[in-house]
């Protein structure tokens, strides 16, 4: 199996870096970026993936895909509602935040989420462990859900960039 993975195309700038899980928020169509996925555009998929969130969807249709399987699987973590649509600055003047979170992923995770690490990475690799073998798949998800496919495949990335994408040949498996 051949394993492409897309990060969502761009949301307007009051969103960007925010705490944006499950909020479901649209793309920016003026921020979409046509000549980042030029080459993708080419390619054959036999199945198209995507969150059940609509950034996700909008990024595929406007790339004109229109044929793809939602799964409320590939959606980013669940975070706290209090963290929900945050942005750090705003996180480190709860009354909640203590500077010892930062200590660890650890602890920062289990101040920020609300869905524990196991949870998440649960649903993720049931997910995976369902795709058909020996097919070129793209999944169009969210930075944190396509990290933690990436190192399910054994790639570590600290950061994905709106419409970055990545081939996995041989992934998972």
């Amino acid at each position: 199996m051949a394993l492409t993975l897309l990060r969502h195309a761009a949301l307007s700038p009051q969103h960007q870096g925010r705490y944006n899980g499950w909020t479901d928020i649209s793309i920016d169509p003026t921020l979409y970026e046509e000549h980042k996925v030029t080459l993708l555009k080419t390619q054959h998929f036999d199945k198209i993936y995507c969150s059940d969130l609509k950034r996700t969807q909008e990024t595929l249709e406007a790339m004109g895909m229109e044929t793809y399987i939602k799964d409320e699987r590939l959606r980013e973590v669940r975070f706290k509602i209090h963290i929900e649509g945050l942005h750090f600055d705003e996180v480190r003047k709860l009354a909640s935040f203590d500077e010892r979170y930062l200590e660890s992923q650890e602890r920062w995770y289990r101040y920020i989420c609300a869905e524990n690490p196991a949870q998440f990475e649960r649903r993720i690799q049931q997910f995976l462990t369902e795709l058909p073998k020996d097919q070129e798949i793209l999944i169009c998800s969210h930075g944190g859900t396509l990290q933690k496919i990436l190192s399910f495949c054994g790639y570590n990335k600290a950061h994905i960039n709106y419409l970055e994408w990545i081939r996995i040949e041989n992934g998972l498996q």
